[in-house]
């Protein structure tokens, strides 16, 4: 989920001292492994945030001309190769009335971790076919979004000639309407999964829908509604046939495919109305039915204003996923943790079981590989959005920054951070995903022509 924080936090944040203090012990889970992507990263593409808020912190304004932010990472896949990785961008500048010039993309990247024996810190551009090292985010590194074949059964950007269909906003960019390519006024997408025919899925907060593209990133169907849940953007609830039963940005915020590659789980942000307060339904689809199965399970916040940041798959039964709440190191007493969930022997419309893995407030970090000279290292950012496990020992953690938005660790704009995190307790069962998976994604994305930008 991405929003921008209003002005009136900013300058309360920068009058009151800040509520939260780092923890003093040093915590069992370490971190072993830190990369930095800096605010001001730009991609080429159609001009964007021309309808986007300002900055309360006064740098990187809005628009951007001729550009693209690679920023707002809400998910994670293994890249084309064991160093790279494929990050995707949500819906923009935090709203759907203000991220239309915004595209959907996904971006492979290459973090150089920082470690006791060296590195870098610096995340850089890659290829997405090879994962081979790049020097800028151009086209050879992403896929973006498209309805070419005209599949959705949704109004999008590319349809009108001004953004929004209102004559008083800017002509929507050529690049969008001859590509059709899909933005952040189309779409919220917070979650991606590849399945094992190649195709990709993509959980939506609008709808909430689901959204299949083959391998280019080309919508290949009409969206998926979940059957008897409408978010305010549905288009039922637009339409006046159907009325909204789940809070804005309340949608698939996360969605985890089992290892068979056949089922989706998807995890709504927030709690459908009459379900009890503080619980997240989850719900099984079938991949080759391409209908949801009718099962659904409950995950229990530990409190009813947290949210989630992702789910993630460990295998058949068992998911990692984020939990958090909206506060910063600048505002409030932050909570992110990371816990293992396992729906084994619950029957449908049961509470699944959840295991603290992780307090992302609270690691240690002997070697201050942030270098904030601290051996202490804490995550207070507002939202955190992807975790992938690499071996039973370790785990890949982002955030997503809200660009150009921040106020996580300071009064300025948040950059991402990559973590590897060293567990001190080992989740059996994790099969490290780069071996089996590098070559699914090699085989798909060959075998499928990139067209677009």
């Amino acid at each position: 989920m991405r929003f921008p924080k209003p002005l009136v936090l900013a300058i309360a944040a920068a009058i009151l001292p800040p509520v939260f203090a780092a923890p003093v012990l040093a915590a069992s889970n370490t971190l072993v492994g830190w990369a930095m992507l800096p605010a001001d990263t730009f991609s080429d593409g159609p001009t964007s945030g021309q309808m986007a808020n300002a900055n309360p912190y006064g740098t990187f304004q809005p628009p951007y001309e001729n550009r693209q932010p690679v920023q707002g990472f809400s998910a994670v896949l293994p890249g084309a190769e064991e160093n790279s990785f494929v990050v995707m961008t949500d819906n923009g500048f935090g709203a759907q009335s203000n991220s239309a010039d915004t595209l959907l993309r996904l971006y492979s990247v290459r973090p150089d971790f920082r470690t006791a024996t060296g590195g870098s810190g610096k995340v850089s551009a890659s290829d997405y076919l090879s994962g081979a090292p790049l020097a800028r985010f151009t086209h050879p590194s992403r896929l973006t979004l498209n309805d070419i074949n005209q599949k959705l059964d949704l109004p999008i950007q590319a349809d009108y000639r001004f953004y929004y269909n209102d004559g008083s906003k800017p002509r929507v960019a050529s690049d969008i309407e001859f590509g059709r390519l899909l933005t952040g006024a189309d779409l919220d997408i917070e979650s991606v999964r590849r399945d094992k025919n190649c195709a990709m899925w993509f959980g939506d907060e609008f709808g909430p829908y689901l959204i299949k593209t083959d391998a280019s990133g080309t919508v290949t169907r009409s969206a998926i509604s979940l059957p008897g849940v409408y978010a305010p953007q549905h288009k039922d609830v637009v339409a006046g046939r159907a009325t909204a039963n789940l809070g804005g940005s309340g949608g698939f915020e996360g969605m985890a495919i089992n290892p068979r590659g056949d089922r989706l789980y998807t995890l709504l942000e927030k709690t459908v109305n009459g379900d009890p307060a503080g619980t997240l339904r989850i719900n099984e689809f079938d991949i080759e039915q391409e209908r949801y199965t009718g099962k659904v399970f409950f995950y229990r916040m530990q409190a009813p204003e947290h949210a989630i940041g992702d789910m993630t798959a460990i295998d058949e039964t068992r998911f990692l996923i984020i939990e958090r709440n909206g506060a910063t190191a600048t505002s409030g007493t932050p909570f992110k943790r990371i816990y293992l969930i396992d729906t084994r022997g619950v029957d449908s419309g049961g509470s699944v079981r959840k295991t603290e893995v992780v307090d992302l407030m609270q690691l240690a970090d002997p070697d201050d590989l942030n270098g904030d000279g601290q051996r202490t290292f804490t995550f207070p950012y507002v939202t955190i959005e992807s975790v992938l496990p690499l071996d039973s020992r370790t785990l890949l953690v982002t955030n997503d920054n809200n660009f150009p938005y921040g106020g996580g660790r300071g009064l300025n704009a948040d950059v991402t951070e990559f973590l590897k995190i060293r567990l001190a307790k080992p989740i059996p069962g994790v099969r490290p995903p780069h071996l089996q998976q590098m070559k699914d994604a090699r085989r798909c994305e060959v075998a499928s022509s990139t067209k677009q930008g």
